[in-house]
């Protein structure tokens, strides 16, 4: 990704395009919950369109914390583009599951930034990403709870389920 330097950056430029590359997967995340709410809230399932719509401003709030970061530290963040979001989804379980990866991916691709900065002595950059890392700790857990709901009440009825989905 091509993106103009100013002068004095405090953050490496090969970083910039990683937290660049960063906000974009964030704002996929922030529509993909905005999809599986839309999907709960077509079925009443009324907790997990709680969670999913909080999960979807939580992403976005992300993003816009990476895009500032980078601009207030003499880089050019860069609005992403947002496309191929999947609208369709088998089940609840399903949900959670691809919301469960999702997580996971965020993850790995926040180990990679980190790493880079590391790397290019980008200190500031790796302080500003330890956030990131306990709040993706916290999101992969949330997730794997849920999931361990379903198993606790398998054969359950969808609506009983839903109602053991923590909105908070």
């Amino acid at each position: 990704m091509n993106t103009i330097v100013r002068k004095q950056m405090s953050i490496h430029p090969d970083v910039m395009d990683l937290l660049n590359n960063q906000i974009a997967m964030e704002m996929k995340a922030s529509a993909s919950y905005l999809a599986m709410a839309s999907w709960c809230d077509q079925r009443e399932l009324l907790n997990s369109k709680a969670l999913f719509y909080k999960q979807a401003e939580e992403e976005r709030e992300h993003a816009m914390k990476i895009f500032e970061f980078i601009n207030d530290n003499g880089g050019a963040a860069i609005s992403p583009n947002v496309t191929n979001v999947n609208n369709d989804f088998e089940s609840l379980i399903s949900i959670y599951e691809t919301a469960l990866e999702q997580e996971i991916s965020v993850t790995q691709s926040i180990f990679k930034i980190f790493k880079a900065a590391r790397k290019a002595d980008d200190y500031i950059t790796e302080v500003f990403l330890q956030w990131f890392i306990t709040e993706q700790a916290e999101e992969e857990d949330t997730f794997r709870s849920i999931l361990d709901i379903f198993g606790l009440m398998e054969g359950m009825p969808l609506k009983m389920i839903d109602e053991r989905i923590p909105t908070e």
